[in-house]
């Protein structure tokens, strides 16, 4: 917890001051007062124990010590919504997305899981879509309409290579197009300062292999880093070897080196397998060098699940907020309440704060 105004606290010096000045009064009165008759010393004695006579004080002094603190102006980090989040959603379309290990074929189900995640999605949330093989382009920029986004799901197409670390620079200049608080890729921003929140703007990668081409990922997620974008990362796919199986409208021009899954019955063992295997080790430290996560979904109902749970993920951020005001209600009831018990317990005009003795 932080403090705002931390000379403020000096104000608790009062409370001190106020219980000596209180101690040095009834000290006098009490050498002051003189008496011929232990009778009268009894009558006056209460009838109970001391800590009637001090709970209202106590409960006054920590009141005291609560405005105190308020007037410093307390700040607690806490976890608050975002209003203006923006989601770049990075999807593979290489050829290995035909596999049919996950049904019936990873393409499908992962065109599928981002067709519900943008349906789904806060109205307010601007979400892009970006598709990489061994190349990485914008299909949609970062928008709140959602039939282009559904559009271009539906349009899907598989090619040669995985470039996933491409995939992260072209999604971080897509979202410095709109966030000038964010320096494209090209840019270079010096030594990584570590710490500091979060942009608004968040990357997530779908993928299910290794990258093939272009800049490492690692080398990517620097740059995110760098720009303060958090990169999610999803590995897709079970490790089991499947047929390689996408309808004709799937397959595009140069996926397979001319070989159509749909008709060729291709199964990736003619030197593609190795490019079937999920880099996890990758992803884990792309997500960690940028502050995401990364979430392992081996089929359908798993990736629907991670992509649902997004939102929560990204949509949160850690904020200074100051808590004054609950130092004030919490100063403001413990006074009244000494108040309160000291006033209740002297209802009947005794001075000890107790009822008299008859």
């Amino acid at each position: 917890m932080a403090l705002g105004w931390p000379w403020a606290l000096l104000a608790a010096l009062a409370v001190p001051l106020l219980l000596t000045a209180r101690w040095w009064l009834r000290r006098r009165r009490r050498t002051a007062v003189t008496v011929t008759s232990v009778a009268l010393i009894r009558a006056a004695l209460p009838g109970g124990s001391s800590w009637r006579r001090r709970l209202p004080v106590a409960l006054f002094a920590a009141g005291l010590l609560a405005l105190a603190g308020a007037a410093a102006r307390p700040q607690a980090t806490v976890t608050v919504p975002r209003n203006d989040t923006s989601i770049l959603l990075a999807v593979d379309v290489s050829g290995s997305m035909c596999s049919t290990d996950v049904r019936p074929n990873r393409l499908s189900a992962a065109g599928d899981a981002a067709r519900a995640f943008v349906e789904a999605s806060d109205d307010g949330t601007r979400i892009g879509l970006v598709a990489f093989s061994g190349v990485a382009g914008v299909l949609v920029p970062p928008t709140v309409e959602r039939q282009p986004l559904l559009e271009a799901i539906d349009g899907f197409r598989t090619a040669r290579g995985t470039a996933i670390g491409q995939a992260i620079l072209t999604s971080i200049d897509a979202i410095a197009e709109h966030n000038p608080d964010v320096a494209p890729s090209g840019v270079d921003l010096g030594p990584v300062s570590p710490g500091g929140d979060y942009q608004p703007d968040t990357i997530v990668v779908l993928t299910d292999g290794s990258n093939t081409t272009g800049v490492d990922p690692l080398t990517a997620a620097r740059q995110a880093a760098a720009r303060h974008l958090r990169v999610f990362t999803i590995g897709f796919g079970t490790t089991d070897p499947a047929p390689m199986v996408c309808t004709a409208d799937q397959v595009g021009e140069d996926s397979f080196g001319g070989r159509d899954p749909a008709f060729g019955g291709f199964s990736g063992d003619l030197g593609f397998r190795r490019f079937l295997q999920l880099d996890e080790r990758a992803l884990t430290e792309v997500a960690d060098t940028t502050g995401g996560k990364y979430f392992r979904a081996e089929d359908a109902d798993r990736l629907a699940d991670v992509l649902a749970g997004l939102p929560a993920e990204i949509g949160l951020h850690e904020e200074e907020v100051e808590i004054s005001v609950w130092f004030v209600l919490a100063g403001t009831l413990l006074a009244f309440a000494g108040i309160f018990l000291a006033l209740w317990w002297s209802r009947s005009g005794s001075p000890s704060g107790y009822p008299r003795r008859g």
